[in-house]
């Protein structure tokens, strides 16, 4: 089945962008009519994140999130298969001075929230610079050796699981290698602490601030944002987090969640609902997910 998904999408990155964005929103809606588990997660997550919308407004903006992802999905045809030129049409990135100026300073987080796009973000920035990155094994082996060598084509990125040693990251960090932090997956209650997301407790990876802390980095926030279907995507660099981090371990995991919410609020159709955000619970709450 992996194959045959992957078949497709090589087949699609011959076709003009139209063509494949009007796939990939087809894609969306068929995930939407046979996901049933994930259509179910997507409506929790606006349930708790937006309260304040009627349910048929929660509705469209579902619908909305799995035409998004199924868009990105497609475009993902371009940034594995498609030459390097082809890609920086596909994705324009704005602010990258920013990260220069950090990375010449010493030490640089770049804080990449999930966004839908967050793959042709991850390989379009690969072609401008040598970095270290987050990467989960997939379970499937086929898929797993694919996105590997999808994502160090252009250059030797550094995947890092999460059962590495971070000595190794330190050591990169310090040497001035950029590492592409991903904050907002819920991995369970190791390592996390329960801060607010929309209002919600979520448990959220702390190392950002704790990494900062070691290495005297700089925070790097960066995001990525879809528009129409012959438009590039947008990469944005954000300036670098002020007095980033304070002493407070609480306070920074805040103000990092508080940075992502308010970017999920500009694009909430492209935000990565499908993700069991609130999974974990504090001691004694219930479960929010079936």
């Amino acid at each position: 089945m992996t194959r045959f998904g992957l078949t497709i999408l090589w087949m699609l990155h011959f076709l003009p962008r139209r063509f494949i964005s009007v796939f990939g929103r087809l894609m969306g809606l068929l995930f939407f009519a046979l996901a049933s588990d994930r259509r179910r997660v997507v409506a929790k997550n606006l349930e708790l994140c937006f309260p304040k919308l009627s349910p048929r407004e929660r509705a469209r903006l579902r619908l909305k999130h799995f035409m998004s992802l199924g868009r990105a999905i497609a475009d993902c045809s371009i940034v594995w298969w498609s030459k390097a030129s082809s890609i920086k049409k596909l994705a324009k990135i704005e602010g990258k001075e920013i990260l220069d100026k950090a990375l010449s300073e010493g030490p640089v987080i770049v804080l990449a929230p999930h966004f839908v796009g967050l793959e042709i973000l991850g390989i379009r920035l690969s072609i401008e610079e040598h970095a270290q990155t987050m990467y989960s094994t997939q379970k499937d082996p086929i898929l797993d050796k694919f996105l590997r060598s999808r994502r160090t084509r252009f250059r030797e990125t550094k995947l890092i699981s999460r059962q590495d040693g971070i000595k190794g990251v330190i050591r990169a960090l310090k040497a001035r290698l950029p590492l592409f932090f991903l904050p907002d997956m819920d991995f369970g209650p190791k390592d996390a602490i329960f801060v607010p997301f929309f209002g919600v407790s979520a448990a959220t990876i702390d190392a950002v601030p704790r990494l900062a802390a070691l290495t005297k980095a700089k925070v790097v926030p960066v995001t990525i944002r879809q528009f129409g279907p012959n438009e590039p995507y947008k990469i944005k660099f954000f300036p670098s987090w002020e007095n980033y981090p304070s002493a407070n371990l609480l306070a920074d995991t805040k103000t990092m969640n508080k940075f992502i919410e308010e970017q999920a609020l500009s694009m909430p159709e492209q935000y990565y609902w499908v993700h069991k955000r609130f999974k974990t619970r504090p001691p004694g709450d219930a479960k929010l997910y079936d």
